[in-house]
């Protein structure tokens, strides 16, 4: 068997994994369920119970789609969500009214075995920058009341947007309070930046509620957790308000993974590949995303475009999937050789690649990079050291791809570049700079670091180290440990976010409130 650092070096040999390796891996893969489309029989189910238990979602929008989802679970805690073994058709309807009296686009689907019976369907011909409802009949079961939009066309400039981010979201730590909160600002989009769910065992995190079972390896785990978390009914309600882009980072797989490799110790490369693609598979049944999206075994296109116009360009990162093995063993530490090496990346070369021809067609008045871990680089120091030191899974550990990312945008005069990030359990506003020590290097883009939903548990407003925090570090603007997302209201003169934050999610009744605003001046980097 292999130690973690020889399978790192298996795996960036011959520009990737080795062929010893894939060829096992393939012929391991017969364990892996096939991701079919189709089959050739399929037939009507009655249901004893609700089939529409995990609710309805829809996202990935553009100016004339957009996906609808949903997962046919009469039993959603058990491995097959109480399915047969083939298809089962499912109508879709959408409609300009939530009575469902203008009905302007209609169809059948088939929810498959193969892809646990979910629904993927990509609705087309839909006016742009216009709200729908949409709902799902089986039988004679019908799903809850979605509502839905498209994006305004590219060539148009829309007056505003209106959107929610937020991340990790612990079932264990607290409650989804947030999200009762976020559906009354009535957002047009949200975005999840990362943690829907956590892989660990029942109790090893919290108490507040309870996983189901062990650390989740296999396709029916998975599917199961992800089933646990979409019971959750303030969840299912903020899917259904508005529709949702969304990306992983590494719980939704194994913690900090890297480099096609686990942080455990000792664990099989062709274990760890197999359950790497059942969580990519368990991850596309459950999330609104296009057939694109579609896992290759333990490989998934994740990054993409969207645009709101001409008012906002997102590119929508994936900062886990195709890095490099963090560096320094994976330890806070100094900005040293090792953080600063040129090898070292969060994108891998073909979406940085990408992420740079995006940022160079754009015509958006706002350029966004929705993405998981924090971009600013925030040093904290110990009682004993003398050096700051960073966290090495975060964009310190890239220091180097990090600097070049920024002097990219710097250089070609990006308009407005604007950071969203989640993972650290805590809100955030950095300035970002090609060197974030150098307090007087000017400023090129702007971070906004929303904190959790529940991962952590209720927090503190101000950490012990707050002042000597910002003292180290040019670049916070702004710090803060509670939980609860951050709201962004954007029009082509001004970017404003807004801190709303929970003051506990502990137990029932928790209450929201705006903690703080940030306002960003089109055409002047920095927050004012």
């Amino acid at each position: 068997m292999l130690n973690r650092k020889e399978l790192v070096q298996a795996i960036r040999s011959e520009g990737g994994m080795s062929r010893r390796l894939w060829m096992e891996f393939t012929l391991a893969a017969a364990a892996i369920p096939t991701l079919g489309l189709h089959e050739s029989t399929a037939s009507e189910v009655a249901f004893a119970d609700d089939p529409f238990s995990l609710g309805v979602a829809s996202g990935d929008p553009d100016s004339t789609s957009v996906v609808l989802w949903t997962r046919l679970a009469p039993e959603p805690l058990t491995p097959y969500g109480g399915m047969p073994a083939h298809s089962v058709p499912v109508r879709w309807q959408v409609a300009e009214d939530q009575g469902f009296t203008q009905v302007v686009r209609s169809g059948t689907t088939l929810a498959t075995p193969q892809l646990g019976h979910s629904v993927h369907q990509v609705v087309q011909g839909l006016k742009p920058d216009h709200w729908y409802w949409y709902r799902f009949l089986c039988g004679d079961a019908e799903s809850p009341i979605g509502r839905t939009r498209t994006m305004p066309r590219r060539d148009v400039l829309p007056e505003k947007l209106r959107f929610a981010f937020a991340s990790c979201q612990n079932y264990e730590q607290g409650l989804y309070t947030a999200y009762e909160s976020m559906a009354q600002e009535h957002p047009d989009l949200v975005f999840f930046l990362g943690d829907y769910i956590y892989e660990y065992e029942a109790g090893r995190t919290g108490k507040i509620r309870s996983h189901l079972g062990a650390e989740i390896e296999s396709l029916g785990d998975y599917r199961i957790r992800y089933s646990q978390y979409r019971s959750d009914p303030l969840l299912k309600g903020m899917h259904a308000q508005c529709p949702w882009f969304l990306t992983w980072d590494d719980h939704e797989f194994d913690n900090n993974c890297a480099c096609d490799v686990s942080e455990e110790r000792d664990v099989d490369p062709l274990s760890y590949l197999q359950r790497r693609a059942n969580a990519y598979q368990a991850y596309y049944e459950m999330m609104p995303l296009r057939p694109e999206s579609l896992p290759r075994g333990p490989h998934m296109q994740l990054y993409r475009q969207a645009s709101f116009g001409r008012l906002a360009n997102f590119a929508i990162l994936d900062t886990r999937q195709y890095r490099t093995d963090q560096p320094n063993d994976d330890r806070k530490s100094p900005l040293n050789e090792a953080a600063c090496a040129v090898e070292n990346s969060l994108l891998g070369s073909e979406q940085r690649g990408w992420l740079r021809s995006e940022l160079l067609s754009s015509q958006g008045t706002w350029n966004v990079l929705a993405q998981q871990v924090m971009m600013g680089a925030a040093g904290f120091r110990g009682k004993e050291d003398s050096e700051l030191n960073y966290s090495m899974d975060q964009w310190p550990g890239a220091y180097a791809e990090r600097g070049a990312l920024l002097e990219f945008m710097r250089d070609r005069r990006v308009p407005n570049p604007i950071v969203l990030t989640g993972d650290i359990h805590s809100n955030w506003v950095n300035d970002l700079r090609i060197d974030d020590r150098e307090g007087d290097q000017p400023v090129v883009a702007t971070e906004f670091v929303a904190t959790s939903i529940s991962s952590g548990g209720n927090g503190v407003d101000k950490i012990a180290t707050h002042d000597q925090l910002l003292a180290d570090n040019p670049g916070v603007r702004f710090h803060n440990a509670q939980r609860g997302y951050v709201l962004c209201t954007v029009t082509p003169k001004q970017w404003v976010s807004d801190y709303v934050v929970m003051d506990q999610v502990t137990s029932p009744g928790g209450k929201a409130t705006r903690r703080a605003s940030f306002t960003v001046e089109s055409g002047t980097p920095g927050v004012q």
